[in-house]
């Protein structure tokens, strides 16, 4: 299905690589056809395919990226048939068929995937006139908003069968992570109108802040996850994009919080920038613990990799946006050094089992979102801030750019237009 070029295809364009674009744009006209026999994750295919399809279109008004994201949609919603309307994590796209994965605390669907799928139906509607996308991001948040909360923490698991939360595990990284990103950033989207996500947002943040949010023993900020009723003290790569989004919102935070949540963010960078600068490669691993004397390093042989991941790089962006303080450019110039020096090989770049070893293996896989998050943030970091300023664009949790919705000028299903 050509993920890489799809996802790929904004960074292109926001590079000025046109050539490279219009082969990409010429691939998906003659090749990508989503009538495979085939299980696709609903969340990985609505932030790379959708999102990606969205960006290049808003970004080249080339239509055939319009007419490709709303096919593939069309794909994607039989996963919502299920007894709640909470999706399936996996649909096949010839058959309809949906089922979650296995691992998944007893059938439950996560909290990330269908947490994740907002910004991208929302632009669906606007773009086709067509409720249903609409319809079914906001059934889920009514939903969500009607349920109890553990101490006011989202689980990370939902039944969609039954409704109710799978085993309590909470965490601002994997299973939990965009959930989160995507509230704040449905209110972003929506110019500021949509209210109730920008409630729903702040009153997660004070949740996490209070049960989640601890200082180590030097006086490292991380964000630790609730497992069994207790606190885990680890925090995953994957974690640290949370420093960008504090950042972005601060301005707009409930009693003047403005400067505590520039500042958090601010701590979370510079925690993920130690758990890259305590490695041999300069590269952060998968997860890194903080307890007994270690902290910020990676403990289990299977946290020590790093497979070209963009979360620590997201962040240092964001703060360069908000406080333009050098460091950030500094702390990105040597992580760009060191992909460049131990991940790039003669076919693209790979990632690495172990960041501690001075001579790591490869693990011969280039992940899309290299192309199209890892560079793009890189890009972005180095370049002024009148490219995709961010008062009218808004990224997706893959980094494909959306624009803000001026709402006064859209009619949603089931409101009255905004004036």
């Amino acid at each position: 299905m050509g993920a890489t070029i799809v996802d790929a295809l904004d960074t292109l364009f926001i590079m000025g690589l046109h050539d490279e674009f219009k082969d990409g744009q010429e691939w998906i006209v003659q090749n990508l056809d989503f009538g495979v026999n085939a299980e696709v994750s609903v969340f990985e295919v609505n932030i790379r395919f959708i999102g990606g399809l969205l960006a290049a279109y808003y970004l080249s008004g080339q239509e055939v990226f319009k007419v490709k994201a709303v096919q593939l949609a069309e794909k994607l919603l039989p996963a919502f048939n299920t007894p709640t309307g909470i999706p399936w994590a996996m649909v096949n796209l010839k058959s309809g068929v949906g089922r979650n994965w296995g691992w998944a605390s007893a059938g439950s669907s996560i909290l990330a995937e269908f947490g994740t799928l907002h910004m991208e139906f929302v632009h669906l509607t606007y773009l086709t006139g067509n409720p249903a996308y609409y319809q079914k991001v906001m059934h889920i948040r009514k939903l969500l908003a009607k349920m109890d909360r553990p101490n006011g923490l989202y689980p990370n698991y939902l039944n969609p069968r039954t409704g109710r939360w799978g085993q309590h595990h909470t965490s601002v990284g994997g299973l939990g992570d965009s959930f989160y990103e995507y509230l704040l950033k449905a209110w972003l989207m929506s110019d500021k109108t949509d209210t109730e996500a920008r409630k729903t947002y702040d009153d997660a943040i004070e949740a996490i802040e209070r049960h989640l949010i601890r200082k180590s023993n030097s006086g490292l900020t991380f964000i630790g996850e609730w497992k069994n009723g207790h606190l885990e003290r680890k925090m995953g790569h994957l974690t640290c994009f949370a420093g960008g989004m504090f950042a972005l919102g601060a301005d707009g935070s409930p009693d003047d919080k403005a400067g505590h949540y520039l500042q958090l963010g601010a701590e979370i960078a510079h925690t993920c920038h130690e758990s890259y600068d305590r490695t041999v490669l300069k590269l952060g691993p998968e997860a890194f613990k903080f307890d007994s004397g270690l902290e910020a390093v990676a403990v289990r042989q299977n946290e020590k990799y790093y497979i070209l991941r963009p979360e620590v790089i997201e962040t240092y962006w964001y703060m360069w946006r908000f406080t333009h303080d050098p460091k950030y450019r500094q702390w990105g110039w040597e992580a760009a050094q060191a992909i460049d020096k131990y991940c790039r090989v003669s076919g693209g770049f790979s990632g690495v089992k172990d960041v501690y070893s001075s001579n790591p293996t490869y693990d011969d896989v280039q992940q899309s979102f290299f192309l199209a998050e890892t560079l793009k943030y890189l890009y972005l970091l180095f370049s002024s801030d009148d490219l995709l300023p961010l008062e009218s664009w808004v990224f997706n949790t893959e980094a494909h750019p959306l624009p803000v919705l001026h709402m006064a000028n859209i009619t949603l299903p089931g409101s009255e237009p905004q004036r």
